[in-house]
């Protein structure tokens, strides 16, 4: 896997989406304290995208540290005219998702916590698919593993020491 993760933060306007929100529950002794976790995906809808976990007494806190944490996580991701570049298929966990590129026009074809991701990459016309568990948090982070292992044609170009038209013709 190429080393694609963004060293600075400062110039990106980010834009934030929350996935999911939990109320936890810890029983003690002196009865029941809930908590909050929130999961969040921050990206510039061109290219770049993160996810965080923030846990707190309250849901604002919950998600203003899950976006403090997506921040410090973000990765580039090779966006080819509004779509990837090639199919991926990646595991975390219990979940498994399939993205593929799509024509121009199609939208972005995917389920609620792979949506959140693929947006706020800034793709646009994609084809998604989730198996296994459907546990936002572990799609999320099989999701960021898939844009995180796209290859742009360009350096896939560089490596074999050919010319770009040849990548996409063979």
């Amino acid at each position: 896997m190429a080393n694609n993760r963004v060293k600075s933060t400062n110039d990106l306007e980010l834009k934030d989406r929350l996935v999911a929100i939990n109320r936890v529950t810890k029983v003690t002794k002196g009865g029941r304290t809930f908590s909050f976790a929130a999961i969040v995906v921050v990206g510039n809808e061109d290219g770049i995208v993160g996810w965080g976990l923030g846990k707190a007494g309250e849901v604002t806190t919950a998600i203003a540290k899950g976006v403090e944490a997506a921040k410090k996580n973000l990765i580039k991701v090779p966006v080819h005219k509004g779509t990837i570049p090639h199919e991926q298929l990646a595991k975390f966990g219990g979940a498994q998702v399939l993205i593929r590129p799509a024509s121009h026009g199609t939208g972005v074809k995917a389920g609620g916590a792979m949506r959140a991701v693929l947006e706020s990459v800034g793709i646009t016309d994609v084809l998604a698919k989730s198996k296994g568990s459907s546990n936002p948090h572990n799609l999320v982070k099989a999701t960021i593993a898939a844009l995180g292992e796209l290859r742009s044609p360009f350096d896939v170009a560089q490596n074999r020491g050919v010319a770009v038209e040849k990548v996409f013709r063979g």
